[in-house]
């Protein structure tokens, strides 16, 4: 089996959307903004990205009802490709575990 993990953390950056689906599944969809300074070959550089999220199911429906723009995350999970109304595909992160992480305000 090949794997698919990624862990990232960030702030949500775009208000979440909520949906049901039609067999009565609860989806929510937001976007990650990531900042970090990360060495590469020995250099510091700057890593940046928006990544879009999924989280799909009863597990974590209570907790997505928190989600706001500005909150702080660390989010596990998959990655998988999403066709676009464009027609371009995307890469989405599928959440199977999210931690809030404390602003300390």
């Amino acid at each position: 089996m090949s794997s698919n993990r990624l862990v990232l953390s960030g702030t949500v950056c775009k208000t979440p959307v909520r949906k049901v689906s039609p067999s009565g599944i609860p989806h929510c969809q937001f976007v990650l903004e990531h900042r970090s300074a990360q060495v590469e070959a020995g250099f510091n550089r700057q890593a940046w990205c928006r990544m879009p999220v999924v989280v799909s199911g009863l597990k974590l429906h209570a907790l997505t009802l928190r989600l706001t723009v500005g909150s702080q995350l660390t989010i596990v999970g998959f990655v998988s490709c999403h066709q676009g109304r464009n027609g371009l595909n995307k890469l989405v992160l599928h959440a199977e575990q999210i931690e809030l992480i404390d602003s300390g305000d």
